[in-house]
């Protein structure tokens, strides 16, 4: 297992006042005209100089000369009245701006929660990955403070929640860790050890981890699982996980798909499709991610999660259009598209859920190009059967921050995905229209009457472009937040 626990910033908290804070950079939050930044008039004049005009997203470094200790002054621009989500996104883009060195960050959070919303930013926005850096030394490969300290009068009330919220954005940097690798790095029976390893690690002897291989699987039915991975040298893995503390109050079963290099298989992608097909694992590394931050905060609540691995390749022993799988909870799949291929192993990961009779199953899967074209590149599409598990994750990603929205199941996608001549079901329908609900109402067949929501993370799940707020170039690690504070929604 690789360390990477240098790819986060350092959080400290502290009630110094902050123009005379001892840090090298002063990140300064300032609201609206300044109200509630009682150093705003001790900067007005280079404000005002500068042209900062406290416009969303607004971020300004200048020296701070005699005005403060501190060296350097980020002046990051805050609605009068910020949420949780404008604190936290602020943190990061401030960070980001700032120079070498230690930071301290005043943004007069009025709160305990406010609080730890600019930690988590300030956690998150400085995240970095240098796996592959031939020089991994702090001081040539950041550009940012890895050491920061937030100041706000609510440090003795915040100590402990920022201390949990540490463990969470811990497990979104190991997601991210596992996004951004390499694919031949990553590749299923590597990625299954070093789950376990990574599950050994950090939570010890409270999570149960088992490792099905190809035998395995076979002897287990899992047709789809097996299906996918026939073309790829590196054969599949189910990772199965368990968190069942004595006081478990209800029992969540997750599962992720984890295709680690998603070439389309015999239906191969367009060579632009393929450079970022690494990312088709993001569903597993979140639902493995959500499990042991669980795990780690000792939240009351039993989880089963399916990591389900697999490499879709093309060769001459791959499944091909026309084929019929066996899946394993009996019903037969004719195969009409090979790059549909994350419907196939999420359904027998969904049958191995629904065998252990949680009360809610949730998949998590970078399912679909038509979610992308309906929500954009920054919104989850949430489907289901059960509006109110729906309702739960919805609110859920509003207050970790992550944008999510609902999608239907129409009656037509259940009546075409049923509509096969040869086979129990029709694996992909090749009108362009609607497929995130086709792929739904595909899964939905493999959940019986247990309460189900999936999360479609197509387009979130990977930031190929610039940075934004908490959110870094490559792997997001998204849906993870949402799922830890669903928990905690759960059983609080």
């Amino acid at each position: 297992m690789n360390d990477f626990t240098h790819s986060l910033p350092s959080v400290s908290l502290s009630d110094t006042e902050p123009l005379v804070t001892k840090a090298d950079v002063l990140i300064l939050g300032i609201r609206g005209t300044g109200t509630g930044c009682p150093e705003h008039e001790n900067v007005a004049d280079l404000l005002d100089l500068l042209g900062f005009t406290g416009e969303r997203d607004q971020v300004m470094t200048f020296p701070a000369g005699e005005r403060a200790t501190a060296g350097v002054i980020v002046a990051v621009a805050l609605p009068a009245e910020p949420s949780e989500a404008d604190l936290r996104a602020a943190a990061a883009r401030g960070l980001r701006a700032a120079p070498k060195g230690t930071a301290a960050i005043a943004f007069h959070p009025t709160s305990v929660e406010e609080t730890v919303a600019v930690a988590e930013g300030a956690r998150l926005g400085g995240y970095r990955y240098d796996r592959y850096k031939t020089s991994r030394d702090d001081s040539e490969t950041s550009s940012e403070p890895r050491e920061v300290t937030i100041l706000s009068l609510f440090t003795e009330d915040s100590a402990a929640l920022v201390e949990q919220s540490d463990a969470v954005t811990q497990s979104v940097a190991q997601v991210r860790h596992w996004v951004n690798a390499s694919p031949s790095d990553q590749r299923p029976p590597i990625f299954a050890d070093e789950i376990a390893a990574y599950s050994a690690a950090f939570v010890g002897n409270d999570v149960a981890v088992e490792i099905w291989d190809e035998v395995r699987l076979a002897e287990e039915n899992c047709g789809g699982i097996l299906g996918v991975g026939l073309g790829s040298a590196a054969p599949p893995r189910l990772v199965t996980l368990t968190y069942a503390p004595a006081n478990a109050t209800t029992h969540l079963a997750l599962v992720g798909k984890g295709i680690t290099y998603d070439s389309g298989g015999l239906s191969i992608k367009p060579a632009v499709a393929l450079a970022t097909m690494k990312m088709d694992m993001a569903g597993a590394a979140a639902v493995v991610g959500t499990t042991l931050a669980v795990a780690r905060l000792g939240l009351p609540i039993k989880i089963t999660t399916y990591a389900c691995l697999a490499e879709n390749m093309h060769s001459g022993a791959a499944f091909r259009p026309g084929d019929v799988l066996a899946m394993r909870n009996g019903s037969t799949v004719e195969i009409h598209n090979t790059d549909a291929e994350g419907r196939l192993v999420i359904a027998d990961g969904l049958a191995l859920a629904v065998a252990v009779k949680p009360d809610q199953i949730i998949d998590v899967a970078t399912l679909t190009g038509a979610c992308m074209v309906a929500l954009g590149e920054r919104t989850t599409g949430v489907l289901g059967t059960d509006e109110g598990l729906i309702g739960a994750v919805l609110s859920a990603s509003r207050t970790a921050g992550e944008s999510m929205w609902p999608l239907p199941i129409t009656d037509e996608m259940g009546a075409a995905v049923r509509s096969s001549t040869i086979a129990d079901l029709r694996q992909h329908d090749p009108k362009p229209y609607g497929g995130a609900m086709y792929a739904a109402a595909f899964l939905r067949e493999f959940v019986g009457e247990v309460p189900w929501a999936h999360l479609d993370i197509a387009g979130p799940s990977f930031n190929n472009g610039s940075a934004y707020d908490e959110i870094p170039s490559g792997g997001t690690g998204v849906a993870v937040r949402t799922l830890v504070q669903l928990v905690r929604d759960m059983t609080s």
